[in-house]
């Protein structure tokens, strides 16, 4: 079995627990996921099973979308409900319109500081596992973009928001940020994923109960539909199948001719075969030109 199946993650199992149901309940071993939600977190959790395996980092490199709840007061030492308050108690007298001017200084490109207790590795070593041994060290931040944040709801100290964001962005970072920006602190109390790349929650199979996972896996053939395709014939097939290049004339159509970075390469029943990158077109200098030809990069088809 080949493709993505999309979780809608209950509260409390870890991403690498809904894995394991998965492959319980489909009795595949190759299964992954695409990027993790933490424990008290919900919502969409792609699964990669068989040869979608190959195709996870692609999968995981779209916008993420997310509804979040911020509890504003106090910050903790997770970032999250689940830690232990770092500051003092603060009563929180604020204008709808301060929280709102808050949130858009949060919007932008820019470099994140990750939480304390986060996957990010300092020196080989993941954030979690020194702050569980009271190591402080510098935590070196990393690009994210946050394309926008809109408020939902205020209901006193709490805050409904959407957060559109890139890949790598810790919505928990986003509510301690806006604490501290705005000033009595903060932290986030609820956290539900809506959407990953292509995949949303009307794609999605509840993570209690997986009797129709196997109905709901979404094929080969219906990833990366963002991706420009080529079509080949039998022999363009033969030569995917072995890792070897393609130039124009193996191709049925589709062939790119601008600044395409990566392509999918389909046979002539629209099955995905594998994903292509461009090679350089020319030697340069006074060498002649070179045909250019498509390499494909991760190969479904075959013995690879």
């Amino acid at each position: 079995m080949d493709g993505v199946l999309v979780i809608d993650k209950p509260a409390g199992p870890t991403s690498h627990d809904m894995v394991d149901r998965v492959r319980r309940a489909l009795r595949l071993r190759r299964v992954g996921h695409t990027g993790t939600l933490d424990p008290f977190a919900t919502g969409v959790l792609p699964l990669c099973l068989g040869k979608a395996t190959r195709l996870a980092r692609f999968l995981g490199a779209g916008e993420k979308v997310y509804e979040a709840t911020v509890r504003l007061g106090f910050a903790t030492s997770t970032d999250d409900l689940t830690g232990t308050p770092v500051t003092e108690i603060r009563a929180v007298e604020l204008e709808e319109e301060e929280i709102r001017a808050g949130l858009a200084r949060l919007e932008g490109s820019y470099d994140q500081v990750p939480p304390a207790y986060s996957a990010r590795r300092v020196g080989g070593r993941r954030l979690y596992e020194l702050a569980r041994r009271g190591e402080a060290l510098p935590r070196p931040a990393k690009p994210v973009t946050v394309h926008a944040i809109r408020l939902l709801g205020l209901d006193g100290e709490r805050l409904e928001v959407e957060v559109r964001c890139s890949p790598g962005t810790y919505v928990r970072a986003l509510a301690r940020d806006l604490g501290a920006d705005l000033g009595p602190g903060g932290h986030l109390i609820a956290l539900r994923r809506t959407r990953s790349g292509s995949f949303g929650l009307e794609h999605s199979v509840s993570g209690d109960d997986l009797a129709e996972a196997r109905e709901r896996v979404i094929p080969l053939r219906e990833l990366l539909p963002e991706l420009p395709a080529v079509r080949v014939g039998e022999a363009g097939r033969r030569l995917v199948e072995h890792g070897r290049d393609l130039g124009r004339a193996s191709t049925l159509n589709g062939f790119p001719e601008g600044q395409a970075v990566r392509v999918r390469i389909l046979d002539e029943s629209g099955a995905l075969l594998a994903l292509g990158v461009p090679r350089a077109t020319g030697a340069g200098g006074s060498s002649p030109p070179v045909e250019p030809v498509l390499h494909p990069e991760v190969v479904l088809v075959g013995e690879h």
